[in-house]
């Protein structure tokens, strides 16, 4: 009653498997995808406070305009590629943003799915641009600070 799935496939196929699972390469990658449990309360906590303050930016405009306005402002002082994760930019877009054409949201991203801040320019151009990893981190802290 012990039959594994291993014992159901040919000779060749198991050792070819159990090679694959014991090299070095192979229990690195494996490591690398395992996350501790301080890890994922950290996780927990950000998207936690992500999902709070979407639900703020929609449920109280005042909110959303003074965060539309701080990210303005950080524009302003900072420049563009720096409280944006994107580089490349259309010309269009750089526009709408530099003028505060922009509305602020929480969304996931493409490719990892996590939640991240967004700006969509308003108009036209549709395209979502997640906000840069340190600004994101401080709109976040002054808005858990707040609440």
């Amino acid at each position: 009653m012990s039959d594994s799935w291993l014992d159901r496939i040919p000779s060749q196929e198991r050792q070819r498997i159990r090679e694959r699972l014991r090299s070095p390469a192979e229990y690195e990658r494996l490591r690398e995808k395992v996350k501790g449990p301080e890890d994922l309360e950290r996780e927990m906590e950000r998207n936690e406070l992500l999902a709070e303050l979407k639900f703020a930016m929609e449920s109280e405009p005042k909110l959303a305009e003074a965060l539309r306005a701080q990210v303005q402002e950080d524009i302003r002082l900072n420049g563009l590629p720096s409280v944006l994760h994107s580089l490349h930019l259309s010309s269009a877009l750089t526009l709408a943003l530099t003028k505060g054409d922009f509305a602020i949201s929480v969304e996931p991203d493409a490719e990892t799915h996590v939640d991240q801040l967004v700006l969509v320019p308003e108009g036209k151009v549709r395209e979502a641009v997640p906000v840069s990893q340190k600004f994101s981190e401080q709109y976040l802290g002054q808005f858990k600070k707040a609440a």
